[in-house]
């Protein structure tokens, strides 16, 4: 069986990745009550797996050594990223959770940048971010705090071995095999959490959409993303995360955005655009 590519455009495949992830979040809400964070990354996970294997079929006896040293520790970087946001957003609100993980790909796009405009776009991002972040007096659990920073760090690894493996691998085997990797970290934790004990029909429906529309289509549109877009340049493009989260909420959730918040996404989307425009071919 053949693979068919497609040829969507870099900018519009990171966009379109956004809005799948936050349509996912909403989700991944009303699942928490029932298995938990962790039972919920793991049947996130475990079932995009599963998806991507019959979609893609990739030959594991095919991989090459170069591309196992890769691959291997971006599904481990995929997997904790994702179990580890989740274990944020039990303990604190999601708008600050997706602000503090950011820190990571925020780090990333300075350290890539040797541009004075990268830094000016890095830097209206950055502002945006402190304005849609809930700073507020109320006492935030450190646990959920470091947690946030952590999947940021796994945020950044994951941008840059996605980067170096699409460039020596198919992009939906390369996403498929790194899956696998990822479920083999998550699922422990999910029967260890037992919540995965509590799972219904209606349940597992939820998780599949869930899958689809937070693992198997966004990773799979970063990923040929990522290997057109320098990593500088797809870290400042998620910056619309925090501004899509809102957005979201806003239309699913029935949560409302003040000032500093609308302020906020044209921020991140003025940074994004601008971004875009002017970087290197």
């Amino acid at each position: 069986m053949k693979n068919r590519d497609f040829s969507l455009p870099p900018v519009p495949a990171v966009l379109l990745a956004i809005i799948s992830v936050q349509c996912g979040a909403a989700i991944a809400k009303t699942l928490f009550p029932t298995i938990g964070a962790a039972g919920t990354a793991s049947m996130r996970i475990g079932i995009s797996a599963l998806i991507l294997l019959l979609a893609y079929r990739p030959n594991l006896k095919a991989i090459t050594p170069q591309q196992w040293k890769i691959v291997i520790p971006y599904g481990l970087s995929l997997g904790a990223m994702n179990l580890i946001f989740y274990l944020a957003i039990e303990k604190i609100p999601i708008g600050l959770a997706v602000t503090l993980e950011f820190v990571g790909p925020l780090i990333l796009a300075i350290a890539g940048s040797k541009r004075l405009v990268d830094y000016c776009w890095v830097m209206l991002a950055a502002i945006g971010i402190l304005l849609i972040a809930p700073w507020t007096n109320d006492r935030l659990d450190p646990i959920g705090i470091i947690c946030a920073l952590l999947a940021g760090a796994f945020w950044s690894a994951y941008i840059v071995l996605g980067g170096k493996i699409s460039k020596i691998m198919n992009d939906g085997y390369a996403v498929t095999t790194g899956m696998l990797f990822a479920a083999i970290l998550v699922l422990p934790f999910g029967f260890l959490e037992s919540g995965l004990n509590n799972l219904t029909p209606k349940l597992f429906g939820m998780g599949v959409a869930l899958a689809l529309l937070s693992s198997a289509i966004p990773f799979t549109l970063e990923m040929k993303a990522l290997g057109k877009l320098p990593p500088r340049t797809f870290s400042i493009l998620m910056s619309l995360e925090p501004a899509a989260a809102s957005i979201c909420a806003f239309i699913f959730l029935q949560e409302s955005l003040n000032f500093y918040e609308i302020l906020a996404v044209l921020c991140v989307i003025i940074a994004s655009a601008g971004s875009t425009l002017t970087a290197k071919k």
